[in-house]
């Protein structure tokens, strides 16, 4: 079960070798999409070697196949890529992607060693502090609006209003004081 894209690719090579899904058109656009994007990848000399159609389809790709994962994780990641854009097909088939698909409770992708848990109190603990916060949310909504009318919130709105409207809610709020 591998972690990586190299790893994954590893795994998913002999199915690759073998799905005749992957014809020389499929294999072909593959090949042009890692050299025009990712040239850095696939050099212009490689892309033409493995478009050579002089040689089959199949040795193609097992060479194909071979010279990226000799790149590295960045190539392998690349492939998967083209083959999701190109050949949706054929990537949802992989064995590694049926794993995920009949996992999915796991992260391939992640390799580490850390566990995150943002609490390890329980679901109890968590409800317990909501409760008392909505209790507190509460008591200081409705305590205030019964004991100062609500002036508070108009002193506070009234703040970034003009000189004429802040004086009309001061006015009011006071008047709701008094009441």
């Amino acid at each position: 079960m591998g972690d990586t894209f190299h790893d994954q690719l590893l795994e998913d090579s002999r199915f690759l070798k073998s799905d005749r899904r992957l014809d020389t058109e499929l294999v072909d656009k593959l090949i042009l999409q890692l050299n025009r994007i990712y040239p850095q990848i696939l050099s212009d000399k490689e892309a033409t070697k493995f478009r050579d159609l002089d040689v089959p389809t199949c040795v193609r790709l097992s060479e194909l196949l071979y010279h990226l994962q000799g790149r590295g994780e960045e190539a392998c990641r690349e492939f998967y890529r083209a083959l999701h854009l190109h050949v949706e097909e054929v990537y949802y088939s992989l064995p590694t992607r049926l794993r995920l698909r009949d996992d999915p409770f796991s992260v391939p992708l992640v390799k580490s060693n850390q566990r995150y848990a943002l609490n390890d109190k329980g679901p109890l603990f968590f409800l317990g502090c909501f409760s008392v916060a909505v209790g507190m949310a509460m008591l200081y909504y409705y305590g205030e609006s019964r004991v100062t009318g609500g002036s508070r919130a108009l002193g506070l709105v009234a703040l970034g209003l003009g000189r004429t409207a802040r004086e009309v809610l001061i006015w009011y709020s006071e008047d709701n004081i008094s009441m």
